[in-house]
This record gives C-alpha cells, structure tokens and sequence, in this order.
C-alpha cells in the first residue's frame, strides 16, 4: 500500500489511535489534566515553560496580554510579576526571539536558534527586507550598537538615530528599524520592557548568562531536530505540519528531521481515526484514560494557535477577528475559547474594564459540546480570571446563545 500524502510511511506498518486518545495525549502534552498548584510560584513557571518549549508575545492588552494567559490557564492565579521578572529581570530565565511568532523560550534555547539568526543576516526567506536594510544602512547599525555599548540598554526611543518614518514598516523611525533588524539578527537582545511593553534592547553579552551566549552553536540539522524534539514532546501527537509550524519551519528542512528522528525511534509514525495524514506520537508522551480540567485559553495559547490542528482535534473553528470589523464579527474581538475536560464547548468575548474593575464578558457563544454543566464551570473560571487581574466583579452581556445562561450563574 503506497504511502499516505504527506509521509513516507505505508499506512499497514502503523499503529492506530482513535481521535478521543489523540485528543487526550495532547492535552496532557500541553500541561492540562494535572491539579493546579495551591499556590503557584516562580518553580511553576518555569516548569511550565519547559514543557510548552516557547509562549508567544502579543501587545494586545483588553485583557491581558497574551504571554501571562497560557500560564494562567494552566496553574491558576499565578504572580504576574513572578512571570516579568523571569522574562525580563535582571537574572532572567527566559529571553525573546522570533520562534512561533515573537516569543518568549527558555534560555537554553537561545543556540537552537542562531541559525535562524543567521538566516536574517543573509536574507534567507522571509528575511529579504531584514537583509537588505542592513546592507543599505551599516553605518546606522554601528551607531545604534555603539550607543548600547557606551550607555547600556536602550528603547528604540532613546537611540535618537533618525525621524519617524512616513509609513513603511508600521511608521517605525530609522532607530526602531535598525533595532528591530539587529534583534533578528542576534547582534541585539531583549533587555528588559518597560510597563508600557517597549522593548529595551542590550548587547546579548550583557544580557544572556555567559553559559549561554558562549555555548557552541550547533549545526542547523543538530538545532532543528532538537526543536522538532521540543515541538513533539510539547504536542504529544502531530502532523509534519503541526511540528514544523511550532517553531516555524521550512517544510523540506522538516521533512528530513523528521525522517531521522523516526530512524532514531524518537518519534513514532501513527495513524489517527479522522486525520488524513499521517502523524508522529512522542513514544515518552502520556496516554490519560480521561482529561478533567477547566481553562479559558488565549486566542494564542500553543494549544489551539495553529487552527488546522485546532479544528481536527477539537472539532471547531478558531479565527482570530480583531481584525474584523465589527458589524462582521462571529463572536467578538478578544475571543477566549474555554476548554472544559476533553472538549472546547464555549467561546466569551473579553473586556478588563480596569477603571470599573470589571471583567465583562461582552459575547458568550456555546459550541456543541456544551453541557448543562457548561454555565457554571465557565462562571467559576471567569472569577478566578478577574479575582487574579486584579478585578472585583464579572458581568455578561446580553449577546450570544450562552449569555442567559451564563449571567444566571454568574448571578448565582
């Protein structure tokens, strides 16, 4: 029998699990299905991060932004600033790159990436524009390195190397360009952000530990399989597809990583009832019998942000619609979906109204799985949510199928 599309594996040699275990494989992958910890604390999060191998950083803030939700989720009414200052204090365990998208990892990740690292400075893919502002700028780059080395870490702000731009590249300034490229570039880091969420910017010397910046770099084979390691053991069971976008990779650099990574038994081809293309089982992942939890997870989580995936294992469609404009929006412009045990079965359309102190549910939509249970399982997580941003009350407004129900419980 020949080989499904997209492996070079024929379907007889594979084992077989059904969606209900390739659902629970990956949820327990992800850190769901375990007790939360009474009281979470830097340890947690940590652990935490390990496990998810990357957290991606969005700016958007009508709730939270999004890097604090997919630890909240997962432990709870964690410290906010336990999570800053092991980002971004002055002995941070985490640093910032463009992985998923921009993101923080767990520092010892920082060599796996120098390739891509390197990709921005030749111009591979996606990198062009990165490539050729570097070539036509140098002396601009000498100055903004130069200014870091003699003042120490700066926001793009305070370099003062140029004007604002007309419009080109978001309307960023010459310094925040070239700031921008020697981040891609690895010749900058992340120092620090600011409350306003400005990015600080220092000499990767200064910053990262020096076990860390004079480790060896690695091959780029060497790297990738160890991202696609990451990735696996991060997802449980998954496409070619759904490891090579956790870290956003080539598909031809995946394909061959992951060919070897099968011949060195680290991954195991499997057949999953309703996937149509074949998919890689971590042999160490856990098989639970059943997921009992209750999470709203940010429309960014690692969990559901590749929506492929996302829909196959959970049966349901995910977009991202702030975007949208409002008379065309389905459920609203910050969309939580919330997990309730193996299933996602509700979608709330947040608001922190901090000034009220208020979270506001502004939509709530059931999806098909819903219970009876769903009311009140939801309302009990949405209080948890406000009681940790700080905020004294949950309302819901009278928008989507679950709002009556939803209100009754929050009332109750």
């Amino acid at each position: 029998m020949p080989p499904r599309p997209g492996s070079i594996f024929p379907e007889r040699a594979l084992e077989r699990l059904s969606a209900a275990q390739a659902r629970r494989i990956a949820l327990a992958a992800q850190g769901f299905g375990r007790s939360r910890p009474a009281k979470p604390v830097r340890r947690h999060l940590i652990e935490t991060m390990d496990r998810l191998g990357v957290v991606q950083i969005d700016s958007v803030n009508v709730v939270s932004r999004t890097h604090y939700l997919p630890f909240f989720s997962r432990l709870g009414a964690y410290p906010r600033d336990a999570l800053e200052s092991l980002a971004w204090g002055r002995r941070p365990w985490f640093f910032e790159y463009w992985a998923h998208e921009a993101s923080l990892l767990p520092l010892a990740t920082q060599p796996l990436l120098r390739w891509r690292m390197e990709d921005a400075r030749e111009g591979v893919g996606v990198w062009k524009g990165v490539a050729r502002f570097l070539r036509e700028h140098p002396a601009l780059m000498d100055r903004a390195i130069e200014a870091i080395a003699a003042r120490g870490p700066l926001s793009a702000s305070e370099l003062e190397l140029g004007v604002k731009g007309a419009g080109g590249w978001w309307g960023w300034s010459e310094a925040k360009r070239a700031a921008e490229c020697l981040f891609w570039t690895g010749r900058l880091t992340t120092a620090t952000r600011r409350a306003t969420f400005e990015r600080v910017y220092g000499l990767p010397q200064e910053v990262l530990p020096a076990d860390i910046h004079g480790a060896p770099t690695p091959s780029r084979d060497t790297a990738q399989r160890e991202l696609l390691r990451i990735a696996a053991r991060a997802q449980g069971v998954a496409t070619e597809r759904d490891l090579r976008d956790y870290f956003r990779m080539s598909p031809g650099e995946t394909r061959s990583q992951i060919a070897s990574l099968v011949e060195g038994g680290e991954l195991v081809p499997v057949q999953v009832q309703g996937w149509s293309q074949i998919a890689y089982l971590d042999p160490k992942a856990r098989k639970p019998r059943k997921i009992t939890t209750a999470a709203l997870l940010s429309p960014f989580d690692n969990l559901i942000w590749f929506r492929e995936r996302t829909e196959r294992l959970f049966g349901v469609r995910i977009r991202l619609e702030i975007y949208t404009p409002a008379e065309k929006r389905t459920h609203g412009y910050y969309v939580l979906p919330f997990l309730e045990d193996e299933a996602i079965t509700a979608r709330v359309d947040l608001k922190a109204d901090r000034k009220a102190g208020v979270l506001r549910v502004m939509a709530a939509h059931a999806e098909p799985d819903a219970t009876l249970a769903t009311p009140d399982r939801l309302a009990a997580e949405l209080r948890r949510m406000a009681g940790w941003l700080g905020l004294g009350e949950v309302t819901a407004e009278p928008r989507g199928d679950l709002a009556p129900a939803l209100d009754a419980a929050l009332r109750g």
